[in-house]
């Protein structure tokens, strides 16, 4: 187990979500699955209780905590892409499996969790000069998923 991990609060379902990342993402997997070794306030003996795992190179625990804490956009996984078939694919991945589409290229898994599909001609556009950069700005802004040929051709002008 790595010395600092990301600890992400499910309500019973840190198993699945673990394994769609794992099945989503490169360099990504389920490393083990913990079971409850007595009851507790949302569980019982048996239950999942924590699942190792890591996505995208980042190593993860998901807690099976119950109901009381929800995800929020105060913490979001960012995914940079390469090129506009790898953005459309992890994009469609996440709201096709139950998740919702955000803006600025942010969308959120079925657990709530959030996602930063980011193509790397984005981030390099929005350090660009000022006026590059702006036009690139200003063209995210009107975007759900990332169109990298619009941002391209707002940075030229």
């Amino acid at each position: 187990m790595a010395k600092n991990t990301v600890c992400l609060w499910y309500n019973g379902d840190a198993e699945e979500a673990a394994g769609f990342y794992a099945a989503t993402f490169p360099d990504s997997a389920v490393t083990a699955v913990v079971r409850a070794p007595g009851n507790y306030p949302d569980g019982k003996e048996g239950d999942v209780l924590v699942v190792e795992f890591t996505v995208a190179g980042i190593d993860c625990i998901g807690l099976n905590g119950g109901p009381a804490f929800k995800h929020s956009e105060a913490f979001s996984f960012q995914i940079a892409t390469e090129n506009q078939e790898e953005t459309d694919r992890y994009w469609n991945a996440i709201v096709g499996n139950g998740g919702k589409e955000s803006d600025c290229g942010w969308c959120k898994d079925k657990w709530g969790l959030s996602w930063q599909i980011t193509p790397r001609a984005l981030s390099e556009a929005l350090k660009a000069n000022p006026a590059e950069a702006k036009r690139a700005f200003d063209a995210m802004m009107t975007m759900q998923k990332i169109d990298i040929a619009k941002i391209e051709a707002a940075r030229r002008g």
